[in-house]
């Protein structure tokens, strides 16, 4: 037996979880969305997993093209979350017009400039799970910058790691 959805929903936003960006590129077409459903898999070989609903605009295109980039947002991302997150109206290729810088790395799916991280990588895995497939990637390149903060999503609402830092220190 089942818990009831909705339980489910309130119940995991107890959960915090960095916001990302999961981007791909099939054809011409760039694709994205945003996603808190992100985790390490393993690290030999280093491979991350990534869960999007089959509704998803990206869902196909991350499958048809066999390679995503999770792209580790930081505060100042947070206006990019909310379009890659459908809240402006704007979908596919349009999300990645005049915001953000983008590049690409080994696998040519987009790559945010400016996140603390970007994991760019292979699909050797799918499986469905519900409303979602599971993607599993794995890493074949990176683009690090130790010194940026993650935007984290918690209870509803985006916080950023300067305001754990000082709770923490108030604490």
């Amino acid at each position: 037996m089942s818990i009831d959805p909705a339980a489910f929903k309130k119940g995991m936003r107890h959960l915090a979880a960095s916001v990302t960006l999961i981007t791909t590129r099939h054809r011409e077409l760039r694709g994205g969305l945003t996603a808190t459903a992100v985790c390490s898999v393993s690290a030999e070989p280093p491979q991350i997993l990534v869960c999007v609903n089959k509704t998803a605009s990206a869902h196909d295109p991350i499958g048809d093209a066999g390679f995503f980039c999770v792209n580790i947002l930081a505060p100042a991302h947070r206006k990019l979350a909310e379009r890659f997150a459908g809240m402006d109206g704007v979908e596919g290729d349009e999300r990645f017009h005049d915001m953000g810088e983008w590049a690409t790395l080994t696998t040519g799916a987009p790559v945010l400039k400016g996140c603390p991280v970007s994991f760019d990588c292979k699909l050797v895995t799918r499986v469905a799970a519900g409303t979602h497939t599971i993607y599993i990637g794995e890493i074949v390149d990176l683009c690090l910058d130790p010194a940026a903060m993650p935007l984290l999503y918690a209870d509803g609402t985006f916080v950023h790691g300067e305001h754990l830092k000082k709770a923490a220190q108030a604490a």
